[in-house]
């Protein structure tokens, strides 16, 4: 989908901000870019729609050289939200969301029908909220309305650029469930950049993890948590020690007695070990988990990655 050969910056400056950048992005993945300030993430994710030009290399869409796309063709197929969400003060939701349909010259009714289908898949009511301007909605609202507003046109490629920085860790944290959900709805491909590792854990397909503009490693959580390639990666991550975490898979459990769930899912036995856990995981969105033959709940990636970041949060408060 998005496929990066031996691509670097260097500005005027002198400064490499990446070099020699080797990557591939698959399609409907949720990609997420995370290093450390001065790591070259944001330049990495802003060379895919060319705001910032590439020294060297060569970055492919669908097997066609970014260079080879007309600028409006290339940007109009690729959403882009920012950590400033830079709504139009002056017109409302609607209209915000609008802009780039009536660029590409939709039709009123398509437009229409389009504003109220984003609304709706953000849990924002069109009758309520359509009319009003940005000043009238909260930060997470104005945020949710960046994000609709990216998918306005129904582009491949979705690009967000720390969205959630600047929000309330109550806002933040509801907005990466629902983009979560969102990308589960939609299946396009997002690439994600952000300096915060919980958020890069529990977003990510896999993660991109970046110094000195340089990839240090890529992999899926579990890869990176487990199976980190050097001391770099297992500090930034942060301090989990396997032998020190006792996992109990009744911890992470939603309770369930619906038959219908139930039959749909793969099972494992209570008994199963961490990684026994997400290996399963990797292979099915939903698990059911048995005890003395019976099963008493289920789990999810998401609802696992919360409860191994929340046991690193506890492990640091008690440093």
């Amino acid at each position: 989908m998005i496929q990066f050969e031996n691509v670097s910056k260097q500005f005027d400056d002198g400064t490499t901000a990446v070099s020699s950048l080797n990557l591939t992005i698959n399609k409907g993945e949720f990609f997420v870019l995370i290093g450390p300030s001065g790591s070259g993430k944001t330049t990495t994710l802003k060379m895919i729609n060319r705001l910032i030009a590439i020294s060297d290399g060569t970055i492919f869409i669908n097997g066609k050289k970014i260079s080879e796309y007309d600028i409006h063709e290339l940007r109009w197929n690729i959403g882009y939200v920012l950590q400033q969400i830079a709504l139009f003060p002056h017109m409302s939701i609607e209209e915000n969301i609008a802009v780039v349909p009536e660029m590409k010259k939709w039709n009123k009714k398509k437009i229409v029908n389009r504003v109220d289908e984003l609304l709706e898949m953000v849990g924002l009511e069109p009758q309520i909220y359509k009319q009003r301007k940005p000043s009238e909605l909260s930060g997470g609202q104005q945020q949710r309305i960046g994000v609709v507003r990216a998918l306005a046109a129904d582009p491949e490629i979705i690009l967000m650029d720390e969205p959630f920085s600047a929000l309330d860790p109550i806002s933040r944290e509801k907005l990466q469930d629902d983009i979560l959900n969102l990308h589960k709805a939609i299946k396009k491909t997002i690439v994600f950049v952000t300096h915060d590792m919980q958020e890069a854990l529990k977003l990510g397909d896999r993660i991109c993890i970046m110094k000195d503009g340089e990839v240090v490693q890529v992999g899926t959580p579990n890869e990176l948590i487990y199976h980190p390639i050097n001391d770099f990666v297992k500090e930034f991550i942060g301090k989990m020690e396997q032998d020190d975490f006792v996992f109990n898979l009744e911890n992470v459990l939603s309770r369930t007695n619906d038959k219908h769930d139930i039959e749909r899912m793969p099972i494992i036995p209570i008994t199963s070990s961490l990684p026994q856990t997400l290996e399963a995981l990797a292979e099915q969105e939903r698990i059911g988990v048995e005890k003395d033959g019976k099963v008493i709940g289920s789990l999810n990636r998401q609802s696992l990655i919360q409860h191994l970041l929340n046991n690193l949060k506890e492990g640091a408060k008690s440093e």
